[in-house]
């Protein structure tokens, strides 16, 4: 049996399958991206599939702290594309 690796959502604190979740990743140079893929190098933060948990990270801006940046509106409007 293969060991399904699970991720825990930066805004619920809940652990989920990789496929569950959005990965938002600060590249090492600094610009910050939506990884599709979810192989990208870079620090990486997992977000639930869910419209009030996206709107939640943008009010509160919890990717700005945790990336130390502030992340553009066009990463949070892929996100929205994604749980379409």
């Amino acid at each position: 049996m293969k060991k399904i690796p699970l991720r825990t959502c930066v805004i619920t604190k809940e652990k989920c399958e990789k496929r569950d979740l959005l990965r938002v990743v600060r590249m090492p140079d600094g610009s910050i991206v939506f990884d599709e893929k979810g192989k990208l190098n870079g620090k990486g933060a997992y977000l639930k599939k869910d419209k009030s948990v996206i709107e939640k990270a943008q009010n509160n801006k919890i990717l700005d702290h945790i990336f130390e940046k502030e992340v553009p509106k066009e990463v949070y409007d892929e996100l929205y594309e994604q749980i379409k």
